[in-house]
């Protein structure tokens, strides 16, 4: 799933794009991927956008007037483009704008499952959306975090990805920021010492600075997680070969010698296999 620096750089990218015409069409819309029907897309249609907006690992776009707002949570394969005047699309996306330029705004996802979604909402209802997500993760220094820390006894790698404690990181990114920071996944949020948090704080701050720039280069997987998806390739502090703990819905990496000092976690699935 994109998180934080992926979102954030299509935000980016897109800004400038939906803002320059008024939507001319707003549709089609896949069934699955359209959630809201109230307002109706058709409301949208001759409104200008603001332009784009990120909150957590959704992106928004408001109109002019600020009364409507479009709502795009990708989920894991869905993805958006903005094509110009001329440019090619695709025939049938799991949504669209078109803009009365002949731009158009393009969501697509690989697969069959339809899991992306757009919803089309007024203020007071994007507001309760978001209502239950913590802060933003670039914006967390030592301080905040000690006190998220302190609030639920968990595993850091599941506290980082808990969208109601830090918003914006996901599996990918929370592999990339403990590795940064050498601590174990499997650590008790509520047993940090103070440098081992103030570590985190910096990881946290560093990593997705490094993922937005990457992403903002157009740099793909391979040439910007350096853990995610490297089994048995060397740490990038140490050099010892990561290793992995694979769980149902997500697996975790890491570097058994500089995070976990030497121990090897245990694989839950494996582990089930062997009994």
């Amino acid at each position: 799933m994109p998180e934080l620096p992926e979102v954030e750089a299509w935000r980016r990218q897109l800004d400038a794009d939906v803002k320059r015409s008024p939507i001319e069409q707003a549709g089609p819309a896949h069934i699955a991927t359209l959630k809201t029907f109230d307002p109706p897309l058709s409301a949208l249609e001759g409104e200008g956008l603001a332009g784009a907006r990120r909150r957590a690992k959704r992106l928004y776009f408001p109109t002019d007037d600020g009364e409507l707002i479009v709502l795009v949570h990708l989920m894991t394969a869905g993805r958006l483009r903005y094509v110009p005047a001329g440019g090619k699309g695709v025939k049938t996306p799991a949504f669209r704008l078109r803009f009365a330029d002949g731009g158009e705004l393009v969501l697509t996802e690989a697969g069959k499952r339809k899991r992306a979604g757009v919803w089309v909402l007024r203020p007071d209802a994007l507001e309760a959306e978001f209502a239950h997500l913590g802060p933003e993760a670039d914006t967390v220094d030592a301080a905040m975090l000690e006190e998220i820390l302190r609030s639920d006894s968990r595993r850091l790698h599941t506290l980082l990805r808990d969208q109601r404690l830090i918003a914006g990181i996901g599996r990918a990114w929370a592999n990339e920021i403990l590795n940064a920071a050498r601590l174990s996944p499997y650590a008790l949020s509520t047993q940090l010492t103070a440098d081992e948090t103030a570590r985190l704080a910096t990881a946290i701050h560093d990593e997705l600075a490094r993922g937005l720039e990457l992403r903002l280069q157009g740099a793909d997987h391979a040439h910007t997680y350096r853990v995610h998806n490297r089994l048995g390739e060397p740490c990038p502090n140490c050099g010892t070969p990561l290793a992995r703990v694979d769980f149902e819905e997500h697996t975790i990496y890491y570097c058994p010698e500089c995070q976990t000092e030497g121990r090897v976690l245990k694989d839950r699935r494996l582990s089930r296999l062997l009994r």
